[in-house]
């Protein structure tokens, strides 16, 4: 069986290093808020080109916190508006009503998946405050006209990078394209901890001294709160082991990046659609990590069981849109075409940076010999 993603192989490349790191913790007898997560912050903020990181304990906290700042620091108010891509994974919505704001979900753009600037434009009401960008599957969404837009309409845009680390426009890096990016490092992330982690990323003083705060139950200082916060901490061996797996994203992603471009190159099914459909080139080459492969087929749910037929493990990212889901049942009479196509579609291939090449010609053998017809 060709697995999705192979964890224990990734792991297993820098096996020693992430023992002695967690070794390394153990014998310190700190493991909370010491040098290991202040090493970790400084490594990713550099990396990301931003002022400030702050660790927090997963990826949606990291969303949801960074809500939670601007409301401290009157820049949003319960009832306020976000716009955010109705086919984004439910944590980036959770995270916007969790703080008593409104989600906006508008359509994506139909190639790349990501949020389209138009109809972002469109959406925007007198009571729009935010513009959450998801950089969905590893692909950047057009910053450039997502803040241009911003900026004329006096807008905050956050980040949502969970499954774009690294991923470039031009001279500037994911988490440093907005005032603020969440991060997530859950294991199968293309930096994952060892367990739950996230981050925020920021060039705002003010916001990052509020986050600090707010993550450690409201406190700068042992049992003196500014604010009503929470325990939301990024620990000393999932800091450790972070700083570790960081050295290697680079040369991890280049992987990814050569088992997508087999995959453009070499699948011809005329039944499936290749991300960035209709042949758009991408933007950059910098512009998308491959976190997943994602391709569309009217036929997926068969697709899919025609490829588990021939060992080769799938996932679909993701099979209901949050307005469909019984969480948010006030919006089960909104329609979104395009989303609800995409969820019904989509098929997320094997790609990691430890496939090797016969798994990966076996598996556009595979796609290439799926029947169009039943």
């Amino acid at each position: 069986m060709i697995s999705f993603l192979d964890l224990k192989k990734i792991n297993a490349m820098m096996r020693e290093e992430l023992i002695e790191s967690c070794t390394r913790v153990i014998d310190s007898g700190w493991f909370i808020g010491g040098n290991e997560l202040s090493k970790f912050e400084a490594q990713f903020s550099t990396y990301t080109q931003s002022r400030h990181c702050i660790g927090v304990a997963n990826g949606l906290d990291a969303l949801s916190l960074t809500l939670r700042a601007w409301k401290e620091l009157g820049k949003l108010k319960e009832g306020d508006e976000v716009i955010v891509p109705a086919n984004t994974y439910i944590a980036s919505i959770l995270a916007i009503t969790e703080n008593r704001l409104i989600p906006v979900l508008v359509e994506p753009d139909a190639a790349t998946y990501n949020l389209n600037p138009l109809l972002v434009e469109a959406a925007i009401t007198p009571r729009t405050r935010v513009i959450m960008a998801v950089h969905l599957y590893g692909q950047l969404c057009d910053m450039p006209a997502l803040t241009s837009l911003a900026k004329r309409n006096n807008l905050l845009v956050l980040e949502d990078s969970a499954q774009a680390h690294g991923a470039r426009q031009g001279d500037r890096c994911a988490g440093s394209l907005g005032d603020a990016s969440g991060f997530s490092f859950y294991p199968g992330k293309n930096l994952g901890a060892l367990g739950d982690a996230g981050a925020i990323t920021t060039d705002d003083d003010e916001l990052a001294n509020t986050l600090r705060a707010l993550r450690n139950y409201g406190s700068h200082e042992k049992y003196k709160n500014l604010y009503q916060g929470v325990n939301s901490r990024l620990d000393e061996i999932q800091a450790a082991m972070l700083s570790v797996k960081l050295k290697y994203l680079d040369e991890q992603t280049k992987a990814r990046r050569d088992v997508a471009q087999q995959y453009m190159e070499g699948i011809h099914n005329p039944c499936i659609t290749l991300p960035l459909a209709a042949g758009t080139p991408v933007p950059s080459l910098e512009s998308h990590v491959w976190h997943v492969f994602v391709v569309r087929c009217e036929r997926r749910d068969e697709l899919q069981q025609y490829l588990l037929e021939q060992q080769i493990q799938t996932i679909i990212h993701y099979p209901v849109p949050a307005h469909q889901q019984q969480a948010y049942k006030q919006w089960d009479s909104r329609s979104y075409p395009l989303t609800e196509a995409i969820h019904k579609q989509v098929l997320s291939l094997p790609i990691s940076p430890v496939m090797t090449a016969s798994e990966v010609e076996r598996i556009i053998t595979a796609v290439n010999n799926f029947a169009c017809e039943v």
